[in-house]
């Protein structure tokens, strides 16, 4: 069962959530922090297999903040869209966003935050303000521009080796400073596991990323 529910940030701010709920009583509960291109049925579809999984989903549609119901393509004047759009959007703001849907989802049990691109750097700040018992980052780009922020609790990343926005100098610099993650290293382009986008998706990478992000929730949420 999925539905959209208005929530609303310790800032007045109301924004729409996508909410996938499991068939059973929930093992815990998932934050999905969106991509630069909005709430994408690609998330969308994430948040349904992670309650497939087991878990209480739910994705905030960060880019309410601008304009309601924003959503974006994967062309390449979409791209330069979405980066327009993201940059418009303070990182503390959308964090806002992110601990208001977090704190509803605690009735499920503990909660984690998943975050792809934009989302995993968003996520990464999430996770240093004690807001999840674990974090999952998909890509690592902006991520660096955040230390020395490292998270509060335990850090997956699934990070693209042909991302040219994390070169080997920089991925040592996270790992120097964050050593305590789990970093997990794919032969891909950045947002190989959005199906949506054939450029750059990656099935065989994607798969084994979303197995290691089933198996790290089990572990740390339940």
């Amino acid at each position: 069962m999925s539905q959209f529910e208005t929530f609303m940030a310790r800032d007045g701010h109301t924004f729409q959530v996508y909410i996938a709920s499991p068939a059973a009583r929930p093992r815990g509960a998932v934050v999905l922090a969106q991509e630069e291109f909005g709430l994408t049925h690609a998330i969308r579809v994430a948040a349904e297999r992670f309650a497939a999984g087991g878990y209480l989903a739910m994705a905030p549609a960060l880019f309410d903040r601008l304009r309601r119901g924003l959503v974006l393509g994967y062309t390449a004047s979409e791209v330069q869209q979405a980066r327009g759009y993201r940059a418009q959007i303070a990182t503390d703001k959308a964090v806002l966003d992110i601990g208001a849907v977090a704190a509803v989802a605690r009735h499920a049990g503990k909660v984690a935050v998943v975050g792809y691109c934009w989302g995993a750097r968003l996520a990464w700040v999430a996770a240093a303000q004690a807001l999840f018992a674990a974090a999952v980052c998909y890509d690592g780009a902006g991520i660096v521009g955040e230390l020395p922020l490292v998270p509060a609790c335990p850090t997956l990343l699934h990070i693209a080796v042909a991302d040219p926005s994390l070169p080997p100098a920089a991925l040592e610099q996270l790992r120097t400073a964050y050593p305590q993650g789990l970093y997990e290293l794919y032969a891909a382009d950045p947002g190989f596991a959005n199906s949506e986008r054939a450029a750059v998706y990656n099935a065989g990478a994607a798969e084994l990323a979303f197995a290691r992000s089933q198996a790290f929730l089990a572990q740390h949420v339940g």
